[in-house]
């Protein structure tokens, strides 16, 4: 190429070179510090261009190696726990309130923001101001909900530390058949509803004391016992039968005169329906005489007055007698309406009767001092051989010797069995 075809670079061609040069490249340049190259004389060389200020507004870079930067692993881990994330879902955490919204509540729980409580989340009820409710300062033990979001705050909740702890004291309740009182709040058609411990439950019409007018009950307080728990389906059923039968059995003790109606006659006695509980009347509880049939003495649906002689919770038991209100044995059968009617005086006769045999009951009998000392029985043949006797003026007694006895059907000739 001759020098006459180079033409000489225009002030606008050096302007778009310059715009061209990227960061990277300019980077290279800077520092590969290449040596220049001589540009061809031009025929009119004219005022030379300005130089590019690009170069010169980039700061300068030296390469480091590994070695030459600074590490201090105390440091490091000092910025890790710093930095690690507080309150992680299903957590959970104390907190103290710090600020408040017309929809919820700001709680400071040790992270690098705080956490957000809203008003749906306050508690198990309708929570009106939570100003009030919650005032700055305050102490919360919440549960974590929700995930942090991007500005590193997590949703947390009172009401679900509530549930968790009303779920655990309603599964205590079932386990020892307390009776609590609790509001019917509404019905339908298989029962009524109501809240225990903040947990909605269910009373089924069969479980009602008047269970063919339950809708009459709205608004009353009732006791009720835990009859079945299932907090992963929500369910809570409630029995206000068993209740009543809890009371009545905690109030029931032994020497009581209780009045029912004969609801079933069996072979070996007949039940007596006392309310919400039965007690079982024993064909030989009826009269101190001899009772050869039940039909003899009692008919289905009659009114009868009794002593209680035992109460079984557990296993719900209640053992009646009238044979105790007799003063002539007999007479239960034959002037059955006299003794009814004079049960109340009669009572405290036949429960002193019945303590006196409860406690000879109790009591081992004292030993007889006259009667013999029996003989010792020995099953073993290894015990045959006789010791001599030993000296003295009073020889001991032979030992009674019992053949042992042999399991099955004895053989012809084996006496073993008599």
């Amino acid at each position: 190429m001759k020098a006459k075809d180079v033409k000489p670079p225009t002030d606008n061609n050096v302007r778009l070179s310059i715009l061209r040069i990227n960061k990277p490249e300019a980077v290279r340049g800077v520092t590969d510090d290449p040596p220049p190259t001589e540009s061809p004389p031009s025929a009119d060389p004219g005022p030379s261009p300005e130089p590019a200020p690009v170069a010169e507004s980039l700061p300068s870079f030296t390469p480091r190696s590994v070695d030459d930067v600074d590490f201090d692993e105390a440091a490091f881990q000092s910025a890790l726990e710093g930095s690690a994330s507080i309150g992680a879902k299903g957590e959970e955490v104390r907190g103290t309130v710090i600020g408040h919204e017309s929809d919820g509540v700001y709680v400071d729980i040790g992270g690098k923001a705080p956490g957000w409580l809203p008003r749906q989340e306050c508690g198990l009820g309708g929570v009106v101001d939570v100003v009030e409710q919650f005032p700055q300062g305050k102490q919360l033990k919440v549960l974590v909900t929700g995930e942090q979001n991007a500005e590193g705050m997590v949703t947390v909740s009172c009401r679900a530390i509530m549930v968790r702890e009303s779920w655990a004291t309603v599964t205590r309740l079932a386990q020892e058949a307390a009776v609590v009182q609790t509001l019917i709040t509404g019905f339908n058609r298989g029962g009524c509803t109501c809240h225990v411990e903040g947990l909605r439950g269910f009373i089924p019409r069969s479980q009602l004391v008047d269970g063919d007018n339950h809708s009459a009950l709205v608004g009353k307080t009732v006791g009720v016992t835990v009859l079945e728990v299932n907090p992963g389906a929500s369910k809570l059923v409630l029995s206000e039968k068993q209740a009543s039968r809890t009371r009545c059995f905690a109030e029931l003790k032994v020497g009581d005169l209780v009045t029912g109606r004969i609801s079933g006659l069996r072979r070996f006695g007949c039940f007596v329906d006392l309310g919400t509980i039965s007690g079982l009347l024993h064909q030989r509880c009826i009269s101190a005489s001899h009772v050869g049939q039940l039909r003899e003495a009692f008919t289905v649906g009659e009114t009868v007055s009794a002593l209680v002689t035992d109460v079984d919770a557990a296993r719900g038991r209640i053992a009646l007698n009238t044979a105790l209100l007799e003063n002539l044995p007999g007479e239960m059968l034959m002037a059955k309406a006299d003794v009814m009617a004079q049960a109340e005086q009669r009572a405290e006769r036949a429960r002193a009767v019945l303590f006196q045999e409860r406690r000879q009951d109790r009591e081992p009998p004292d030993p007889d001092p006259a009667s013999p000392t029996p003989a010792p029985v020995v099953n073993s043949r290894q015990d045959t051989a006789v010791s001599p006797p030993a000296p003295g003026p009073t020889p001991p007694a032979p030992a009674v010797l019992a053949p042992p006895k042999r399991p099955g059907t004895p053989l012809p000739g084996d006496d073993s069995s008599a």
